[in-house]
């Protein structure tokens, strides 16, 4: 009997440690999304439910009431700088997303909580915007709850929100002149300063032509095989409106990339030349 015993305690802790070790998919996954933005970066973090043939806006999730904005866990947002959402500034830091759906809007909330994942742990006092945005028909369903930056800018991007049917868009910006020119203005103008990055940076963002020039000429300087320093040269100097010397610079970048076997380049510099005429 004693032996019988032992035989079942045996095969009771076999099962017991093979059931341990099953590993199953998750009903909902879990997705981490971290997006370059700005001089930084901000960084999405959600859990992913299925509609699973289930009515989702007004049933699965109600209208008029807190959702954690996924599954399981709290979604959070971590931004490496300050951005602003709603006209409100926020300093970088990790915050919890949640939003109240509705069926033509939601109410997006940025708040400091961050393990909101009922109801009724949250707490409107730790709001720190809330910000009014569409219901969306979107172009397809999607089966699985979707987060994603979209429309990234140099100081802008949306964070679109898809599930079913429905889309929604919280538009979130950052300010980097500020930032970008005191670097620019702090670096030594010598060999090592980045006179092309400077130059592109005022080319692109309404500076000073002149100076955007000036800093391409010495880039080109340092490295006179560089045909993508000569194409944004061209580019500046069509923006000056001096545009024989923009042919001729674009015309240059175009012998340059064929040395270097860059086809994309000459078609760029073709293209700008056309323009010029």
């Amino acid at each position: 009997m004693k032996r019988i015993l032992l035989a079942l305690s045996v095969g009771c802790a076999f099962i017991s440690a093979s059931a341990q070790q099953l590993k199953t998919p998750a009903p909902s996954s879990t997705q981490t999304i971290k997006q370059e933005f700005g001089l930084g970066s901000v960084e999405l973090s959600y859990s992913r439910p299925n509609v699973k043939g289930r009515k989702i806006f007004g049933d699965l999730v109600p209208f008029g009431k807190v959702w954690r904005t996924g599954a399981n866990g709290a979604t959070t947002l971590t931004f490496s700088d300050d951005v602003t959402i709603g006209g409100t500034k926020i300093s970088a830091g990790k915050y919890g997303l949640l939003s109240i759906p509705n069926a033509s809007s939601w109410t997006l909330i940025i708040t400091k909580q961050l393990d909101v994942t009922n109801p009724s742990a949250y707490k409107e006092s730790e709001d720190v915007v809330r910000v009014k945005a569409k219901a969306m028909p979107s172009t397809e369903k999607k089966e699985t709850f979707t987060m994603q930056f979209a429309d990234v800018k140099a100081t802008s991007t949306n964070l679109e929100l898809i599930w079913a049917n429905t889309k929604v868009v919280l538009p979130i910006s950052t300010e980097i002149d500020s930032k970008v020119m005191a670097q620019i203005k702090s670096l030594p103008q010598d060999k090592d300063f980045p006179y092309f990055n400077a130059a592109l940076y005022y080319m692109d963002n309404g500076k000073d032509l002149n100076q955007a020039l000036d800093w391409f000429n010495k880039a080109a300087e340092q490295d006179p095989k560089a045909y993508w320093v000569m194409h944004q040269k061209a580019k500046c100097l069509a923006k000056m409106g001096k545009k024989a010397e923009a042919k001729a610079a674009a015309s240059k970048s175009i012998e340059l990339a064929k040395e270097g076997k860059n086809d994309d380049y000459v078609k760029l510099n073709q293209k700008l030349i056309a323009s010029l005429k």
